[in-house]
């Protein structure tokens, strides 16, 4: 009888001590940043984070609607980045599978007046002109270089056209920034640099209020679906992507 009471205490205290893997920070901590990009340690793989590009090949990677990869996008200095820069939307690229629940980690590193994003909960079919149309998207932008004037739910590190960024630790232009999504059930957090910059629950009142009193009431589809893509936005000026890593949760 002590053995069988000693094992239900350790099991208590393995199951109850610490913050879960799901929580944004620590899935955060298990990402290792002091390495080189686009390869994943032993203590990475060991955690279950898949490398999504390798910095030399475009597999895994398609243009929305489409079967390829498209031109308007290239691999340079081992990062994927647009070859278009006309300031008008192109094509976006897309992961191979579809995600429901996962954290998702890269670097990104913008230019000047630079403009992208990384949706997620995309879905595919022709008609949907742009991959915006159907799921959210953490905003990439270089809002202090932008000519025109922001809404503070367009700035870098805010959830497009729905909640801006709590914070802002984003780095200047040129530098490498350091992101992390985390979509667990209704749950989305946003961190940019180590810290969580937008925290929200979908189909929440709050959401759904935000959802339906602005620019996604001209997209039906919009939040529409839990599983999807995962999409890096050209809007035909230059931003670099890489270390691209997955977790599914």
């Amino acid at each position: 009888m002590k053995n069988l009471a000693l094992l239900f205490v350790l099991c208590l205290i393995v199951s109850c001590g610490g913050p879960s893997k799901t929580d944004a920070p620590s899935l955060y901590s298990e990402v290792n940043n002091s390495t080189s990009p686009n390869i994943l340690t032993d203590d990475e793989k060991e955690d279950g984070w898949k490398l999504l590009f390798d910095g030399k090949s475009t597999d895994g990677w398609h243009g929305f609607n489409m079967d390829g990869f498209p031109d308007s996008w290239a691999i340079e200095n081992e990062s994927l980045t647009m070859n278009s820069t006309d300031s008008a939307e192109n094509q976006d690229i897309l992961t191979a599978k579809k995600y429901l629940d996962f954290a998702l980690s890269l670097e990104y590193k913008l230019t000047p007046g630079a403009n992208s994003g990384v949706l997620f909960q995309i879905e595919e079919d022709p008609k949907y002109k742009f991959a915006y149309e159907t799921g959210p998207e953490f905003q990439v932008i270089d809002h202090e270089g932008w000519p025109d004037k922001l809404e503070d739910w367009q700035i870098n590190g805010a959830n497009y056209a729905m909640y801006p960024p709590s914070a802002k630790p984003f780095k200047p232009v040129g530098e490498w920034n350091q992101l992390l999504l985390v979509v667990k059930g209704n749950k989305v957090t946003q961190m940019l640099n180590g810290e969580v910059v937008v925290e929200y629950e979908k189909n929440s009142e709050e959401w759904n209020k935000l959802r339906n009193s602005g620019k996604w009431t001209d997209y039906p589809d919009w939040g529409k679906f839990d599983e999807g893509y995962i999409s890096l936005q050209n809007h035909g000026t230059k931003v670099w992507y890489r270390d691209i890593k997955l977790k599914e949760l």
